[in-house]
This record gives C-alpha cells, structure tokens and sequence, in this order.
C-alpha cells in the first residue's frame, strides 16, 4: 500500500491558519474552576484553564469532508445557546448505582449545516462536532488536537506491534501494552498511542484524554511530533477490501483502504472528544465522566441482565489434578467446572477457544468431544449460565443465525475476540452485535478490542471489554514486564473509560524475583493478597476466576472470599491514590462495604480513613499481607476483627502487595 495520500490526508485537517476577525466564546463549569475559551475565526481554537493555570493551550478543531470542505475554516456562527443540566441519572451494572450529571453546555452553530457543542463538567471537558445535511456524509479527516502551555509529562500506551511511521501496520492491534513516560516532546512520532492516555501539568493537574459515543465513526488515535508539546488525532481509514486471515484465520485483514475515515448519515452528532481532568490523582479512580456522555440505554427491560463471576478455563489451561478423567476440551471437563460453579455461587462458565472446530470460523462445526446441549442442559440445572468464545469473523459472518442458534439452545452470551482494529466498520460491528445478542437476551463481553466509549450504557448487555494489558500477559511475559507497576498505573488512565476484562484471580503468585513465565501453570506478578484486591479495585460487571478450580479448592479461604465479592455496586469512594504507587478503593454493595488497595514494588503502610460510614458496630474481614510476603508471595494472615473507633484503618502491603476487606455488622 502506497501510504503517502493516506499520511497526506490524516494531516490535511490541521494545516494552520492565518488569525483574521476572530469571535471568542466562553464557558464556565458548574463549579466556576474550569474555563474553556472557544476562538473563532478562519479556524477555531479551543483552550481549558483551571483559574489561572493553563490546562490547554488553543488548540484548532476542525472537520474535513471527502470533498475538501472544511468545518471550521472561515466559520462564521449563526447562533451560540447556552444551557445547563443539574440531574441525577440510573446507573445500573455501574461502580454506582446512581450518577450525578451537572455541567454548563454551549452549541455554537455554523454557516453550513454545521455546529459544535461544548459540554464542561466541573470534572472535565467535552466537545463534539454536529451535522444537519441531507443524505450521506463522508469524512475525509478530523482534525483533534491537544496543545499544552508547556513541554508536560504524558503516561501512554503505545501501540505494541507495527513499524514506525507505517501507521497502516499500527492500525491492526490487540490495544493491549503497557505505558510509556516521557515528555511530550519526546514521544516517538511514528508510533500512535492508543486511548486513554494521560498528560500530567507541572502545576499538578493531570488530564486524561479518550472519547465517548463513537457510534458509526473510527476510533481515535493520538501522536506526537517530536518539536513540540501538543498531541494530534489519527485515525484509520475506512477499509475498502479486507481478506480472511489472523489468528486460526477468525480476524478480517485490510488490504486496501478508502480516501475517508467515515461514511455516515449527515443528520448526527459526532462522537465527544474528552479531557477529564484532576487536581488529586485519586478522583481519576471514580470518575463517570464517558458513563455521562453515552446516550441513553436502548434496552427497555434490562431485568435480564445478570452480572457476576466466571469460572474460566484458557488461563489455566484446563489444568485440574485430583479427578478420575483426563482433564482438557470435553465433557467431563466443563461438568466439573460447572460443579465447582454450581456449589460456590458462580454465576457462569465460559467456553473459551476451542470448543469449535479449528480454522473453520464457523461456530456451528463444534469439536466431537463436546455435547454442548448437553452441557447447556446441565448448568441450567444448577443455576449456572454458560458462554461462548468467539472469534470475531466467525461470529460477524453469520450473526443474526449464530445468536438465535445458540439463544434457543440456552447459551447466555458470547466472548468475542480478536477484532484487533478500531476502523468504522469494526466499531459498526459491536454496535450491530450488541443489539442483535439484546434481541436474543444474551450477553456480550468484547475482547481484542479498543477502549470502552460508553457503548455499555447504550447497550447494558455488554457487560465488559479488554482493552487492557491483562493478566493473561503472564503466561509468557518475560521477567523484565513490570506486571505490579502496571497494575497501580491503568487504573488512573484505562478505568477512568470504563470497565475491563483484566481476568485477575490467580493463586500462583510470585515475588519479584521468582517470577516466571510459565503459559500452561502461569503465576501472577506480586502477592495473594494482591490478586484478592483487584476484584475490588478493578471495575468488571462481569469478572473472571482466572485460576483452575483445583488451585482454589485448595485455597477456600481466599477463593471463598473472592467468590462473594460483587461485580456491581452502589456506591465507590477512592480514598487514596497516586499514580504508578498505590490505590486504596472503598465499594458498598447493599449493606456491605469491601476496600481493596494496592501498592507497586514498595513496601507501604497507608491510613484508610473509613469515616463515612454510617453508625457504630462495624467489623472487619481482612486479608493481609503475611510477614514473609516478600519472599514468598502466596503467604497472608486472614482475621476478622472490630473496626477501630475512629474508623481509620491501618494496611500494611509488602512490595508487590495488597489489602482486601469485607466490612459489616
């Protein structure tokens, strides 16, 4: 592929402007901190300040349609309406229940059937472009761009595989990798970051930067360009040929792309370009702001939706000990799992890869040593749900007979895989898939897949995404992957986009320097205690037992914890939180409460000050790191005990380590 036009046109949208007759706008957010300024003139510029300190330089904003028409060049306003929302929305399957929605919004609208609105939170920014033409609009380019008033500190995930400058390699990825540091200035200008990424300000603000409502439009991309502090958008063309290959040939690869990113209605709003921003790294851990943007659920009874655990068979490679059959892909493997489900309060089973036959991408052609039917009968008998993994072209080919197919025969939902883009046709896909598995009253859980942008809301059948560096990475990780850093640095930046698949639970756990690859037993990176923590730390509606029945029956202390750990909840409070050390998080669920905190590879004691709880007579359930944490990694002390009078609770993690807890009376 000629990659020249496609690099030509990815920047065509920003050129810069000469300033004529300029029109500047503002907007205040509820709380009079934040402030964005609006210039319009032969283009538009958007800044953010924080007070007197300056968040976002003017950064220029602009559409480019197929034709070479640009929204934003020579914009004259024909209107700028003002209005302000104060409301309290439902948010079911959510970190809360309920979410506070309180923001000042300006709408500008333009000669030429176009408008921009403008949202700000006392927590962020929001803007977005609008059209109102007639027929189908193609989009040949947007521009996005984040200057910054001095040369900051970005926290960024890069994408992991591609050559630089060779976007169009880039632009195929799993949107898994671990975070890069460095100034702005020195990011590398041929690779793209994907989202979310973060900007930290001299002055302490840190900005997260992602989108929300990405219906019928590609994903955003950003990069750098290594002179100066300012972050531009890329964005992936519209696939023109695509041809079978991938992984066990289940993935769509591009071949050839068209000259626009989007082909789309011209009567919409466009998806929202956000910057979330903190004064304490902490608010970033219980932020709602891409929950806020998403449109409205389209699923009238949501009664049947039902989050919960899965126990999970891939990570663990189907390793049983102890049973009378040959443990694998079969029967008598998943009846097992489904027991041991059964009998502890598991709400799923998932069949992951294999349970279909290789290479074919058809989910009908289903392997002879599983009798599915039989399978969906007997969990059904034991208030236990079954789902299925799916590769992504096998499960698209053929979706609407694949998802009444198995919806009849009792499957509660799928896992689909390796999607592994972000283009407008993949974005169209989970759309598509989310309202044809909620038609059939099944699940959805995304894996392969970009970053979460409020597609959960919309469509509340899509219990969870990937998107994250996970800890399925360690079944071949080398020792040089910094699993524990990782750990206590995605929260701040990937969570603040919503829930994700991390797949934490393992009871193989390894100190820093007895961690090993090893992808048929695999380990995690720090201790026990650790792994207990995620489940409350980690935001995941539907969350898996990575680990392999065996391994947590031997384990009942810590397995019978876990197991009763919500995946929903009523109400989050971050209690403490800095980036890439340590998070304490607190979670209520009915008349419980559960904290969980982590550290990186230093040891710590932290004050956790629980005061907002209501009344006297608390207890605590806690599992602790043991004296020898640090040597080896599976050791703890589990006691229960009254919470103190003051209601500040003393953890003490070893390096690597965590702190879980059930609170009640």
């Amino acid at each position: 592929m000629n990659l020249k036009p496609l690099l030509l046109m990815l920047g065509l949208a920003c050129i810069p402007a000469t300033l004529a007759a300029q029109k500047i706008y503002s907007l205040s957010s509820p709380d009079g901190n934040l402030r964005t300024t609006v210039t319009v003139g032969e283009e538009i510029r958007v800044a953010l300040d924080a007070g007197d300190t300056p968040l976002l330089a003017p950064s220029p904003v602009s559409m480019t349609l197929e034709d070479g028409e640009v929204l934003g060049r020579n914009a004259r306003v024909v209107r700028a309406e003002k209005n302000s929302v104060d409301r309290t929305i439902a948010s079911p399957f959510y970190k809360k229940s309920r979410v506070g929605e309180r923001y000042n919004q300006l709408t500008l609208s333009f000669r030429g059937d176009f408008g921009l609105v403008f949202r700000l939170y006392d927590d962020g920014l929001a803007y977005r472009f609008t059209t109102d033409r007639e027929g189908t609009l193609r989009i040949g380019d947007e521009c996005v761009a984040f200057s910054f008033p001095a040369d900051c500190r970005a926290v960024v995930p890069y994408v992991a595989r591609g050559r630089d400058f060779d976007f169009e390699s880039q632009f195929f990825n799993s949107f898994e990798n671990t975070y890069t540091t460095a100034r702005i200035t020195e990011l590398n200008p041929g690779r793209l970051i994907f989202l979310p990424a973060l900007v930290e300000l001299d002055g302490g603000y840190k900005l997260v930067i992602t989108e929300a409502d990405l219906e019928g439009y590609p994903g955003l991309y950003l990069r750098g360009n290594g002179e100066t502090p300012e972050l531009r958008g890329v964005f992936a063309p519209y696939p023109k040929r695509e041809e079978q290959g991938g992984h066990n040939r289940l993935q769509m690869l591009v071949r050839e792309r068209e000259g626009y990113i989007a082909s789309t209605v011209g009567k919409r709003a466009f998806p929202w370009r956000t910057v979330v921003v903190a004064r304490e790294d902490r608010e970033l851990l219980d932020n709602d702001m891409i929950y806020r943007l998403a449109p409205e659920s389209r699923i009238e009874d949501t009664s049947w939706i039902r989050p919960g655990k899965v126990a999970w068979d891939w990570w663990n490679d189907w390793n049983l000990y102890g049973v009378d059959f040959e443990a694998g892909i079969n029967n008598e493997t998943y009846k097992y799992y489904i027991d041991f489900a059964s009998r502890n309060g598991v709400e799923y089973v998932i069949l992951d890869e294999g349970w279909a036959v290789n290479e074919k991408a058809d989910l009908m052609q289903v392997v002879p040593e599983i009798d599915l039917r039989e399978l969906v009968a007997y969990a059904r008998e034991r208030n236990v749900g079954i789902i299925l993994w799916a590769g992504y072209h096998a499960f698209e080919r053929d979706m609407e007979q694949v998802v009444s197919h198995f919806a009849r025969m009792g499957v509660k939902g799928f896992k689909v895989d390796f999607m592994d883009r972000d283009d407008q046709k993949i974005v169209d896909f989970l759309y598509r898939a989310a309202r044809v598995c909620a038609e059939h009253r099944m699940l959805l859980d995304f894996h392969g897949i970009f970053k979460p942008t409020g597609l959960s809301r919309t469509w509340p059948n899509v219990v969870n995404y990937e998107g994250v560096f996970g800890l399925e990475q360690m079944k071949w990780s080398p020792e040089t992957v910094d699993q524990v850093t990782y750990d206590v640095t995605m929260p701040f930046i990937r969570m603040v986009a919503g829930a994700m698949d991390y797949t934490q639970g393992a009871m193989r756990n390894a100190a820093r320097r007895n961690y090993r690859p090893v992808n048929t037993e695999p380990m995690s990176q720090g201790t026990r205690c650790r792994q207990l923590a995620e489940y409350i730390v980690f935001e995941s509606p539907l969350n898996m037992l990575c680990d392999s029945p065996s391994n947590y029956l031997e384990e009942p202390e810590c397995f019978g914890f876990i197991a009763a750990v919500p995946t929903v909840w009523d109400r989050t409070v971050a209690l403490d939180g800095k980036l890439g050390e340590r998070i304490a998080v607190a979670r209520q669920s009915g008349d419980m409460w559960y904290v969980g905190a982590l550290t990186n590879w230093d040891a710590r004691e932290a004050v956790l000050d629980l005061s907002f709880l209501e009344g006297d007579g608390w207890k605590v359930e806690s599992f602790s790191d043991g004296r020898n944490a640090h040597r080896a990694a599976c050791d703890y002390v589990m006691r229960t005990e009254p919470l103190p009078a003051d209601k500040k609770l003393t953890v003490r993690m070893a390096p690597g380590g965590g702190f879980a807890a059930r609170i009640y009376r």
